[in-house]
């Protein structure tokens, strides 16, 4: 499993996206791990203009056992049932069938992606880890522009919220760098896990 963690908007999907059309990866969305908008002990903003509202950033909105059980099926048996998740309505709306297809490799990536880093890694589950970011204007901009885009909240709590985002970016980057994340753009982290980065990596592998 190749983790691609980082902040909202910060373009990991669209690097899953990427690295499914040039190596054939299957992507493991992890924000479908999102519990029900309707549990009684979600944990709740405590300050600010969003005071009240669920903390949706925070990892306790999600099912991490149970995204680490995916995994784990994944790279046990190549196949595995996940659930459908609309934010829009803050609820699983389904189940779905997630087949590698013989691929070796899958991305899973999700804003909490760096709480599985640990657990996989210790259970020789994981290839490699990297958080991607840019420029902290540019992901709240990016953020912004899909959530408003896909109607995931109400605009003024999405501009709030990205407000709220944009400056605990730093935290971010760094809770993922804690766990063994490497930061890199999503550009640089193509390239090194596609083996066009200069001198090579690592982390490149067999298609």
């Amino acid at each position: 499993m190749i983790v691609l963690a980082g902040p909202s908007g910060s373009g990991k999907s669209r690097l899953a996206e990427r690295l499914g059309r040039s190596r054939g990866w299957p992507t493991l969305r992890l924000d479908d791990f999102y519990r029900d908008g309707d549990e009684p002990d979600l944990p709740r903003i405590a300050d600010g203009a969003n005071a009240g509202l669920v903390d949706w950033d925070h990892p306790g909105s999600w099912h991490c056992d149970d995204a680490v059980a995916a995994i784990r099926a994944l790279c046990e048996q190549g196949r595995t049932e996940v659930p459908e998740y609309s934010i829009a309505q803050s609820r699983r709306t389904g189940t779905q069938s997630l087949d590698l297809g013989g691929a070796r490799v899958f991305c899973a990536e999700g804003i909490f992606a760096d709480e599985v880093v640990e657990r996989c890694r210790a259970e020789g589950l994981l290839e490699a880890a990297y958080c991607i970011t840019q420029h902290p204007l540019v992901t709240f901009v990016r953020r912004l522009t899909r959530d408003l885009r896909e109607r995931r909240k109400p605009p003024l709590v999405l501009v709030r919220r990205g407000w709220a985002l944009l400056r605990a970016q730093r935290r971010v980057v760094r809770r993922a760098v804690q766990v063994g994340c490497r930061v890199a753009t999503g550009d640089r982290a193509h390239a090194e896990l596609t083996g066009r980065a200069g001198g090579g990596s690592s982390h490149v592998l067999a298609g």
